[in-house]
């Protein structure tokens, strides 16, 4: 079930909540009681890291031909 994170504007803290989607608009109580509340934009954390993302280097140098590297990487 996705987390939500939300700010409380009568008290100023923060606080999360695990709710379906469906429900991720729907208005949030604060843990002090307060009903005044915004949503917050997430951000995705992703671990690891994706090859497509990372720039290719290839080897400096050399001629032409696998001699000179060119063809390697």
């Amino acid at each position: 079930m996705p987390r939500y994170e939300y700010r409380c504007r009568a008290c100023g803290d923060s606080f999360e909540l695990s709710r379906p989607m469906s429900e991720s608009s729907a208005p949030a109580t604060c843990p002090g009681g307060h009903d005044d509340t915004v949503k917050l934009l997430s951000t995705v954390a992703m671990t690891g890291a994706s090859r497509a993302a990372a720039p290719v280097t290839r080897p400096a140098g050399g001629g032409g031909g696998c001699c000179g590297g060119g063809c390697c990487g």
